[in-house]
C-alpha cells in the first residue's frame, strides 16, 4: 500500500466507531477507523489523557505506561531509555508497581531540631545514584542524595525545610501539612507529605478542652497542670501531678439544670472530676459575653455558682457553662461534654393562655392573668382559660372515604395535645389529631374518618371547654365523567382534562397512568383537573386514576392512548438572519397530537420562540435571534418535551445524546439584510394626493428570502409590494398619507431585523397646492417646449440606463454561471486526472540530480536544454527516444588519459584546501572583494562549491553560517531590514541552495501533488477557452497583460483521434473550434502522452494530422495552406472551423519524416504578414475597420477583465490547497532544516540587540518563502518534467506576487489604478497572512535541535544522493576562479584560461552561451586568454594569521603548480 497523502481529521467525541479497523501500513501507532460519515486515522492508545500512574496502570491499555522519569502516561518508544529496567512501567505489572515514597520522620516538631530526613522510595523506579537529585518543597529545594545504586527499595537523604522558611499554622489548626517531592532531572518524579505540630497551639485552637485536646492529640504532647500549657518536652512541666491521659484531666461533669426565670437570682452546683489540685484557687463561672459570676467551694468535687443572675428577652434562651481561673489570659477548665442554662421569659411568645399555661411541660413557671407571667410563691387556680376559638378550617369538603387532613386554626386550641387527643368532631364522625402537625393553642391537624353518607356539619373541639367553628365541612362523593384528550405521543408531556363533580375535595390528589405513574402540574376546580401526562414505554392504551387521600380510585374507567411520537422529516428554510424572526417550515407527521411546540437553537441561540400548529403535517416557527453568524443545531420542544430523532437514532445516523439536542437540523445564521433608497437618500419628499412609489436596493446577501418575506411600511401604511428581484424591490402605497405629522418613517422589516432607511417628507397644505397649480398654469404654456425636449431626453437616458443595467446584470449572472460551470467542469476533471495519476506513473517528479541542476545553475540548465535536449526528443518510427545528452556536472570529467592521473592529484589536493575552513573563507572573501566579480561569478562560485561539498552538507553549513555571520555583521550596521532580500554575495546563494537541499523532500512528500494539481488546473482551465496563437492571449488567465479581450465565440469539439506513432487506441479529444491546427496537435500530444514526461513527447511540427472526411477523400490539415483566408492583408491562420470539422469527425495523427519548419515557431510570426483570432487593427486602429467586421459586438476592453476573477474563483481551491501545504508542519517530517536555520537567525538577532519582531520577519521571509518557495513557483520546470507555457508562466507570477504579499508586514495600500495581479488576491492576502504568521509560531515553538541532531539529519541528506554529482568538475571549474585571481607572479604570459570565467554566456552560468564546457570536449575547443588579475587571494592567505600558520598559502601554490604544468602538457596534446 502507498500512502499518497494524509491529512490530520478530528472525530467527534462520542461518535460509535465502526467495528472493522485496520493498522496503519507505514506506522503501526495508528489506526485507521469509521464512523457514520467519515474515516479517520487515530492514535492507537490515548495515553496522554492518564495523569497518575495509577491511573495510567490500572487502565490497563497494553500501548500504555508509566515513564517514571518523565512522570507521564507513554507509549514505550515515547519514553527515554524505556528498553531498560525500571524506566517505563508497564500495565501488566499493575498499579502496586507506582513510584512511592515514605517520609521519616512523618511528624517533626516546631520547636525541635533536625539533621535531615529520610526518604524510603519503593516501586519501578530506575537507580537515582548518581543522578541530579533535589527535593522540592513548592518554591524552595534542598539537596537531596543516595548513597548508592539500588532497584526496588531505595534509600535517600534530604536537608530539611530551613525553620524560618516553614509555611505558616492555619488558624484553628495545631499543626500544617507540607507537600515535598523528589526532583530527578527537572522532573518532580514521587511525592509524599509530612506534618509540622505545635502542641502549645492545642489549649490556643481548643480553650474549653485544652487538656482533654493535648493528651488525645495525635502528636506526642503533655500537659502541665500547673502552667496550664501542652508542650512536647515533659521536661518542661513543674513538679507537680500532672494528668498522662484525657479521662485524669480537672473537668466539669455535665448535670441538668432546672430551667431559671429572667432576672432571677439562683446559685448553680456545678460538680467537678480530678480537681483537688485546684481546690482553693479562684474560680468564677462564665457565661459567655463577660457574664461572670464568682464560684465557691462546696468540697473537691464541686463548686456553687453563687448569685448568678440572667437576663432574656426572647420565649428561651440557652447559656453556656464554663469554669475559669481569674485573672489573664482566661484559663478555662476542660468542659468535654458542653453544659447549659436555660433561661426563659414568660413575657415573650405565649399571646392566649393556653400557651402560656402549656409552658409548665417545659417546666417555666409562667401562669395566665391578663397575660402570661411569671408564676408567684402561690399555686395557680385550675381551669382558668376560656373556650377554644375556631377561626378557621381547610378544607371545607372531603371524601366519604375520609383521610382528609383537616386544619384547624384558632386560639386556646389546647394546652398540649392530650387536651384535646379526643375531642375533634365533625358532626358525629371523630377527627382524629395529629401529634406532629400539632401546635399548642395555634393549630390542629387531624385527619377526618369515613362518613356513611354525604353531610355537612360544623367541626367543634372540646379542651374542657367547647369551641365550635363558623364553618361547615362537608362530605360528599367526588366523580368524574371524561377524559381529553384521550391519546397522545409517548413521549409524554401531553396536556389532559379530566371532566367531572365536587373534584375539588380533600387535601390530596393523585392521578395515576398505568396505576403507577403521577401525572403532574395538577391544577383543579369543581368540575375538572388539569395535568400533564408523563411519558410512556410503547404506543399502547393505558388506565387513568383518579385518587383523593391516598384511597381507592374514583370509578369512571378513564383511558389514555399512546401514540407513536411526532415525526420532523425537513425545515426549510434553513437560513436565518441572525436577528431571527423569519418563519421556518417544519414538515413531519403526527402533528395533530401537538398542543404546543418551541424552537430553540444550540449554543448561540437566544429566548426559544413558540410555534404554531398549522395541521397533522406543518408547523411554523419563527427563526430564534442568534449571538452571532455561525451554524447550529436546532431543538424542537414539543408538549415540554425535547424532541428526539427516533429515525434517525434508528437508522444510526444520529446517537441518542445528539438525537436528544435534534441536532440532524441545523440553522446558518448569516448577517442581517441591509437596505437603502435606490440613490441612498434620508429625506424623500412627496406631495400627498399623488401615487407613491419606492425603489428600494438590497444589499447582495445568501438568505434567499421570498418576496412575501419582506414588510415595507410608511409610517403605519403598508406599502405593497410588487417587484422583488436579488437586489431591487419595488413597492407601492394606494391610500393616501396622512398629513398630521408631515414626516413618515419609511421601515423595512425582515423577520425581527427593523431598519429605517429614510424619511418621507410629505408637501405643504392644500392651499399651497392650489397656489402651485395656479402658478404652474400661468407658467404652463412657456415650458410645454421645453418639457416636451425633456421628457424626450429623460426617456433616452432611462432607456440607455435600463439597458447599461440589464447588460451589467447580464454580465453579472454570466461570470457567476462561467464560475460555476468552470469550477464544477475543473473539479470533475480534476477528480479524473487525480484517479489517472495513481492508476498511472503518477506526478512527473525530476531526480533529485536534474532538480538540482536547474535549481542552482537556471540558465545554463534553459541553453542546455535547448542545445542538447529539445532537438533530441523526436520519437523515431517505433516510437523510440534516442539516448539524451548528460549536463556536464553528471557527466564523466572528459579529459585526456594522459593527463588524468596529475590532474586528479591536483584536483584532489585542491579539494582538501576547500574542506579546510580557513582556507574557503578566506578565499570567498578575497573574490568578493574583486570589482570584476559580478554577481554572476557570485552565484556560480555558489552553486559550484555546493556541488563539491554536497558530500559534507555538515561542513559546508558551518561554511555557510560564518559567512551569513559576515553579512548580518554589515547587514545590522546599515539597514538590518534588506538582509537576504537579493542574491549579491556568495553566502546568499548558498543559503538559497541550502534550502533547496534540504527542502526538497517536502517539496516532493507534501507540495509537490497539489503544484502540480495547480498547474494542470491552470492548463485545462486556459485551454477550455480561446487561445490567439501569434499574440498569446487568451480568454481564461489571471494576467491582464495576457488577457484576450475579445468576445470570441468559441464552441467545443470532440475529435476521435488515433495515433500511430504511439500504438494506442483512438482517444476521443476535446478541442475548440477556433483552435489552430499547431494547438490541435498539441492537445491531441497531451491526450496520448499525459503518463509520458514532456521530455520524452514528439513535438507539434514532428506530426501530421489528417482528417478523414469520408470514406475515400482525406485531408491533411495544416496552419497555412491555399485554402488559408487572407483579411486586410493579412494571412488567417487556419483552424477547426475553417476547415468545418464537425463534432466527432475522425482524425489520425502520425510521425513524420519530413519535418514542415515553413512556418517556424507560430508565435514567432510577423504580425503584419498573419493574424489568428484578432487583427491588429482591433486595438490600434477601431474607426478604420472593415465594413464586414461591423457587425462584431464591441464594449469597452476593460469589461472583459472580469474574466480573471473568473478564471480566480475557479482556481480558487487549488491555490488554497498549495498554500496550505506550503505553510502547514507535519507531524511525522517536521521541517528541521528550517527551524534551525530560524533559531539561528533569532540567536544572530538576540547576540545583536535586535529586538523588531518585523526585522526577524523579514530575515525569515527572505531566506525561505520568497528564496525557495516563489522560485519554485515561478518556475515548475525545476521540479516536474513538463512544458511550461507561456500562458502558466503568466498565471504563476500573479500566483507567486500574491504569495509575496502574503508574506510581507506592510499594508497594501490598493487603489483603483493599482496594477491588476496586486487587486486580484486583495481580499485573500489578510487571511494568507495569518497562515503565514501561524506558521512561523508553529516554527518557533518546536522544540530546539541540537548541533548533533542536525548535523545527523545533513549527514542523512549526504548519504541519500551520494555520487549523484562528478565533483571534480566543479572543482575544476572553481579553481579556473582561484587561477584568475592568484597572484600576477605566477601568471605566465600566454597562459589560455577556462572560458566560464572570462564573462561570456549568460547571466548567473558558470557554463559559457557556446556551451564548450571542457577543452578537451569534442569540439576540442581553445581558452580564450585571460587578463592579468590584481594579486588577490595569496595576499589574503598571507594576510591571514591561522592561514599562515597552517601553510595554507604553500599549498595553494602546489595546487597551481600541478595544475599549470598538466594544462600546457594537455593543450600540447590538443
Amino acid at each position: 500500500m502507498q500512502v499518497v497523502s494524509r491529512r490530520v481529521v478530528t472525530v467527534a467525541y462520542g461518535e460509535p466507531v465502526h467495528h472493522v479497523m485496520q493498522f496503519d501500513p507505514a506506522d503501526p501507532g495508528y489506526l485507521y477507523l469509521m464512523t457514520s460519515f467519515q474515516m479517520a486515522r487515530v492514535k492507537v492508545a490515548a495515553c496522554a489523557v492518564h495523569t497518575t500512574c495509577g491511573d495510567c496502570v490500572g487502565a490497563a491499555d497494553a500501548y500504555c505506561g508509566w515513564c517514571a522519569l518523565e512522570t507521564r502516561c507513554t507509549l514505550q518508544q515515547d519514553c527515554a531509555n524505556s528498553s531498560q529496567p525500571h524506566f517505563w512501567t508497564s500495565a501488566s505489572e499493575g498499579p502496586g508497581r507506582c513510584p512511592t515514597m515514605t517520609v521519616l520522620p512523618a511528624e517533626i516538631d516546631v520547636r525541635q531540631e533536625y539533621p535531615g530526613m529520610i526518604l524510603q522510595i519503593s516501586g519501578s523506579l530506575p537507580s537515582l545514584s548518581g543522578m541530579e537529585m533535589a527535593c522540592d518543597y513548592g518554591d524552595i529545594r534542598t539537596v537531596a542524595r543516595v548513597p548508592g545504586p539500588a532497584f526496588g527499595h531505595q534509600i535517600a537523604y534530604c536537608n530539611l525545610l530551613p525553620r524560618d522558611q516553614f509555611p505558616p499554622f492555619p488558624p484553628h489548626q495545631d499543626h500544617v501539612t507540607v507537600e515535598m517531592s523528589v526532583r530527578v532531572n527537572g522532573q518532580n518524579i514521587v511525592r509524599a507529605s509530612f506534618a509540622i505540630y505545635d502542641c502549645s497551639r492545642v489549649g490556643q485552637v481548643y480553650p474549653h478542652t485544652a487538656c482533654t485536646s493535648c493528651l488525645s492529640a495525635q502528636w506526642p504532647c503533655f500537659w502541665c497542670t500547673q502552667q496550664h500549657a501542652c508542650v512536647s518536652n515533659q521536661s518542661r512541666c513543674e513538679a507537680s501531678p500532672n494528668p498522662t491521659s484525657p479521662q485524669d484531666c480537672p473537668q466539669i461533669v455535665p448535670s441538668a439544670l432546672a430551667p431559671m426565670p429572667t432576672g432571677s437570682s439562683q446559685s448553680l452546683p456545678v460538680h467537678l472530676a480530678n480537681a483537688a489540685f485546684f481546690q482553693g484557687a479562684a474560680l468564677e463561672c462564665s457565661f459567655g459575653h463577660e457574664e461572670l459570676f464568682e464560684a465557691v467551694w462546696v468540697n473537691e468535687s464541686a463548686v456553687l455558682c453563687n448569685q448568678v443572675v440572667l437576663h432574656t428577652t426572647q420565649k428561651s434562651q440557652m447559656f453556656p457553662l464554663s469554669l475559669q481561673l481569674k485573672g489573664q489570659p482566661a484559663r478555662f477548665l476542660d468542659s468535654p461534654d458542653p453544659m447549659t442554662v436555660e433561661v426563659y421569659n414568660c413575657a415573650m411568645g405565649s399571646p392566649d393562655c393556653s400557651q402560656c399555661l402549656g409552658r409548665e411541660d417545659l417546666g417555666h413557671l409562667c401562669v395566665w392573668s391578663d397575660g402570661c407571667r411569671l408564676r408567684g410563691a402561690l399555686p395557680p387556680l385550675p381551669g382558668t382559660c376560656p373556650a377554644p376559638e375556631i377561626r378557621a378550617i381547610e378544607p371545607l369538603s372531603g371524601p366519604l372515604d375520609g383521610g382528609t387532613l383537616l386544619t384547624i386554626r384558632g386560639r386556646n386550641l389546647g394546652r398540649r395535645l392530650s387536651d384535646v387527643a379526643h375531642g375533634v368532631w365533625i358532626g358525629s364522625v371523630a377527627c382524629e389529631p395529629l401529634a406532629d402537625r400539632y401546635t399548642v393553642s395555634e393549630e390542629i391537624v387531624c385527619a377526618t374518618g369515613p362518613a356513611p353518607g354525604a353531610f355537612s356539619d360544623v367541626v367543634t373541639v372540646n379542651a374542657s371547654k367547647e369551641g365550635r367553628s363558623r364553618e361547615r365541612f362537608s362530605y360528599v362523593l367526588p366523580l368524574v365523567h371524561s377524559l381529553e384528550p384521550a391519546v397522545g405521543p409517548k413521549a409524554g408531556g401531553t396536556r389532559v382534562t379530566i371532566h367531572g363533580n365536587d373534584l375539588h375535595v380533600g387535601s390530596e390528589l393523585q392521578v395515576l397512568v398505568n396505576d403507577t405513574e403521577p401525572c403532574t402540574e395538577l391544577v383543579r376546580t369543581d368540575t375538572s383537573i388539569t395535568c400533564t401526562v408523563p411519558g410512556g414505554a410503547l404506543p399502547a392504551p393505558v388506565p387513568v386514576c383518579v385518587r383523593f387521600e391516598r384511597r381507592g380510585c374514583v370509578r369512571g374507567n378513564l383511558t389514555f392512548w399512546y401514540m407513536r411520537n411526532p415525526v420532523i422529516t425537513a425545515i426549510s428554510p434553513r437560513r436565518s438572519p441572525v436577528s431571527g424572526g423569519r418563519t421556518i417550515t417544519v414538515a413531519g407527521e403526527r402533528f395533530h397530537m401537538v398542543q404546543n411546540v418551541s424552537m430553540a437553537v444550540h449554543h448561540i441561540g437566544r429566548e426559544p420562540t413558540l410555534c404554531k400548529v398549522l395541521n397533522s403535517t406543518l408547523i411554523t416557527c419563527p427563526s430564534p435571534g442568534a449571538l452571532n453568524n455561525a451554524s447550529a443545531p436546532v431543538i424542537f420542544f414539543i408538549n415540554g418535551r425535547a424532541y428526539a430523532d427516533e429515525v434517525a437514532v434508528a437508522e444510526e445516523l444520529l446517537d441518542p445524546e445528539e438525537a436528544q439536542r435534534g441536532s440532524r437540523f441545523r440553522l446558518d445564521y448569516l448577517p442581517d439584510p441591509q437596505f437603502s433608497t435606490a440613490k441612498r437618500e434620508k429625506w424623500i419628499k412627496h406631495h400627498p394626493g399623488e401615487p407613491l412609489t419606492l425603489v428600494i436596493h438590497k444589499e447582495q446577501d445568501s438568505l434567499g428570502l421570498e418576496s412575501h418575506e419582506y414588510r415595507v411600511k410608511i409610517g403605519q401604511v403598508a406599502c405593497d409590494i410588487q417587484i422583488v428581484s436579488e437586489r431591487v424591490i419595488h413597492c407601492s402605497v394606494n391610500e393616501s398619507l396622512g398629513t398630521a405629522e408631515g414626516q413618515l418613517p419609511i421601515t423595512i422589516q425582515v423577520g425581527n431585523f427593523n431598519q429605517t432607511i429614510a424619511t418621507l417628507q410629505l408637501g405643504g397644505s392644500e392651499t399651497a397646492i392650489i397656489v402651485s397649480i395656479v402658478i404652474c398654469s400661468v407658467l404652463l404654456l412657456l415650458s410645454v417646449v421645453a418639457l416636451f425636449v425633456f421628457c424626450t431626453k429623460s426617456r433616452r437616458a432611462e432607456r440607455y440606463w435600463q439597458k447599461t443595467l440589464l447588460q451589467m446584470e447580464e454580465m453579472e449572472s454570466q461570470i457567476r454561471e462561467e464560475i460555476r460551470k468552470g469550477f464544477a467542469e475543473l473539479q470533475t476533471d480534476m477528480t479524473d486526472l487525480t484517479k489517472e495519476l495513481n492508476r498511472s506513473q503518477g506526478i512527473p517528479f525530476l531526480e533529485y540530480k536534474h532538480f538540482v541542476t536547474r535549481t542552482f545553475f537556471p540558465k545554463c540548465s534553459s541553453l542546455y536544454e535547448e542545445r542538447y535536449v529539445l532537438p533530441s526528443q523526436t520519437l523515431n518510427s517505433q516510437g523510440s527516444s534516442p539516448v539524451q545528452e548528460t549536463h556536464p556536472l553528471l557527466g564523466e570529467w572528459k579529459i585526456p588519459e594522459s593527463c588524468r592521473p596529475n590532474m586528479e592529484e591536483g584536483i584532489s589536493l585542491f579539494s582538501s584546501l576547500l574542506n579546510n575552513k580557513h582556507f574557503l573563507i578566506v578565499f570567498v572573501h578575497a573574490l568578493e572583494q574583486q570589482k570584476d566579480f559580478a554577481v554572476r561569478d557570485r552565484c556560480n562560485l555558489a552553486s559550484l562549491l555546493t556541488i563539491a561539498l554536497h558530500g559534507k552538507l555538515e561542513y559546508y553549513t558551518g561554511i555557510m553560517k560564518e559567512l551569513l555571520v559576515d553579512l548580518i555583521d554589515a547587514s545590522a550596521a546599515k539597514n538590518p531590514k534588506l538582509m537576504l532580500r537579493r542574491t549579491e554575495s556568495v553566502v546568499e546563494k548558498m543559503l538559497t541552495n541550502w534550502m533547496s537541499i534540504c527542502m526538497y523532500s517536502c517539496l516532493r512528500e507534501t507540495v509537490g501533488e497539489p503544484f502540480f494539481l495547480l498547474l494542470c488546473a491552470i492548463k485545462q482551465q486556459v485551454n477550455k477557452g480561446s487561445i490567439d496563437a501569434i499574440t498569446g492571449k487568451a480568454r481564461y488567465t489571471l494576467s491582464e497583460e495576457w488577457l484576450l479581450r475579445e468576445n470570441i465565440e468559441a464552441k467545443p469539439r470532440n475529435l476521435n483521434v488515433s495515433f500511430q506513432g504511439c500504438g494506442m487506441d483512438s482517444l476521443s479529444v476535446r478541442a475548440m473550434d477556433t483552435d489552430t491546427l499547431t494547438q490541435v496537435k498539441e492537445k491531441i500530444l497531451e491526450a496520448f502522452c499525459k503518463n509520458v514526461p514532456y521530455s520524452q513527447w514528439p513535438r507539434a511540427e514532428d506530426v501530421d494530422l489528417e482528417w478523414f472526411a469520408s470514406s475515400t477523400q482525406s485531408y491533411i490539415l495544416r496552419d497555412l495552406d491555399d485554402t488559408s483566408v487572407v483579411e486586410d492583408g493579412r494571412k488567417k491562420l487556419n483552424t477547426l472551423a475553417h476547415y468545418k470539422i464537425p463534432e466527432g469527425a475522425s482524425l489520425a495523427m502520425s510521425l513524420t519524416d519530413k519535418k514542415d519548419n515553413t512556418l517556424g515557431r507560430v508565435k514567432d510570426l510577423d504580425t503584419e504578414k498573419y493574424f489568428h483570432l484578432v487583427l491588429p487593427t482591433d486595438e490600434l486602429a477601431e474607426p478604420k475597420k472593415s465594413h464586414r467586421q461591423s457587425h462584431r459586438k464591441k464594449v469597452l476592453p476593460e469589461i472583459y477583465l472580469t474574466r480573471l476573477l473568473s478564471t480566480k474563483g475557479t482556481l480558487q481551491k487549488f491555490l488554497d490547497d498549495l498554500f496550505k501545504a506550503i505553510l502547514s508542519i507535519r507531524e511525522d517530517k517536521p521541517p528541521l532544516a528550517v527551524k534551525y536555520f530560524f533559531d539561528f537567525l533569532e540567536e544572530q538577532a538576540e547576540k545583536r540587540g535586535i529586538s523588531d519582531p518585523d526585522t526577524l520577519h523579514i530575515w525569515k521571509t527572505n531566506s525561505l518563502p520568497l528564496r525557495f518557495w516563489v522560485n519554485i513557483l515561478k518556475n515548475p520546470q525545476f521540479v516536474f518534467d513538463i512544458d511550461k507555457t507561456d500562458h502558466i508562466d503568466a498565471c504563476l507570477s500573479v500566483i507567486a506576487q500574491a504569495f509575496i504579499d502574503a508574506c510581507s508586514i506592510s499594508d497594501l495600500q490598493l487603489g483603483k489604478d493599482s496594477p491588476t495581479n496586486k487587486l486580484l488576491y486583495a481580499k485573500e492576502i489578510p487571511e494568507y497572512r495569518k497562515i503565514v504568521q501561524r506558521y512561523y509560531k508553529q516554527i518557533h515553538d518546536m522544540t530546539p535541535l541540537s548541533e548533533q541532531e542536525m548535523n545527523a539529519h545533513l549527514a542523512e541528506e549526504s548519504r541519500k544522493y551520494q555520487n549523484e554529482f562528478n565533483t571534480n568538475v566543479a572543482m575544476a571549474e572553481i579553481y579556473k576562479y582561484a587561477k584568475r585571481y592568484r597572484p600576477q607572479a605566477l601568471t605566465s604570459p600566454g597562459r589560455l584560461c577556462f572560458g566560464g570565467v572570462t564573462g561570456s554566456g549568460n547571466a548567473g552560468c558558470v557554463f559559457p552561451h557556446d556551451l564548450q564546457w571542457d577543452p578537451w570536449g569534442p569540439g576540442h575547443g581553445l581558452w580564450p586568454s585571460c587578463p592579468s588579475p590584481p594579486p588577490q587571494i595569496m595576499t589574503a592567505l598571507e594576510a591571514n594569521p591561522t592561514a599562515r600558520r597552517t601553510q595554507l598559502q604553500h599549498k595553494f601554490e602546489q595546487v597551481v603548480a600541478l595544475m599549470e604544468d598538466n594544462i600546457y602538457e594537455c593543450c600540447s596534446e590538443a
